[in-house]
């Protein structure tokens, strides 16, 4: 039996690429970017003399004899902050605080010795007792940046306490600079400062 032959429909022609250019706004827009930067490379003048820069002489831009030029601020955001906190109050029963805390505002040895070398153990803070570790910072920080964070604690959140100078920082390195550990809690610190 023959069936009818029915014509087929061809689908849709394939797609053929053609030719579109870039669009002139495109091009105008490449083009100006590139006028620019070759603008700004010339006149920015990247081999003039340092001379042109800043005219304030060494003297008013050196730190002041005595001061600290080190930022104590920063310097306790960035290292002590996670445990004491920006008010200084410590976490309760975990961190001890720093806010009229007899070791912040009593013997600056002391202060320093603990920033110095850390302590592990018990220590004893506005009555009550830590159990914890506090890392060491001689080897991070300079004697000029451990004197700005000082002075910054000793100032701060009621604290009225004088700064502490870099040469005090140094002194107390020095005196100190056999050691390797840290404290093992408070006793051994204090019974150490007696005997120094």
């Amino acid at each position: 039996m023959n069936r009818p032959v029915q014509s087929r429909q061809s689908e849709n022609a394939d797609p053929h690429e053609q030719y579109n250019p870039i669009p002139r706004i495109v091009i105008l827009v490449i083009l100006a970017l590139l006028a620019w930067a070759v603008y700004y490379i010339v006149s920015a003048q990247p081999n003039s003399s340092p001379r042109l820069g800043d005219q304030r002489p060494l003297a008013v831009l050196a730190p002041a004899p005595g001061s600290v030029s080190a930022d104590g601020k920063q310097l306790y955001a960035n290292a002590c902050v996670a445990c004491h906190q920006a008010t200084g109050q410590g976490l309760p029963g975990v961190f001890p605080p720093l806010a009229d805390s007899e070791w912040v505002k009593g013997d600056p040895k002391v202060l320093a010795q603990l920033v110095l070398h850390g302590v592990t153990g018990a220590i004893t803070v506005k009555g009550q007792e830590y159990q914890g570790a506090m890392p060491a910072f001689a080897e991070q920080f300079s004697d000029a940046e451990l004197a700005a964070v000082l002075s910054f604690i000793r100032h701060e959140w009621g604290n009225e306490e004088d700064a502490i100078t870099p040469e005090f920082v140094a002194e107390e390195r020095a005196a100190s600079g056999d050691r390797s550990q840290p404290w093992q809690g408070e006793k051994e610190l204090l019974e150490w400062i007696a005997a120094h």
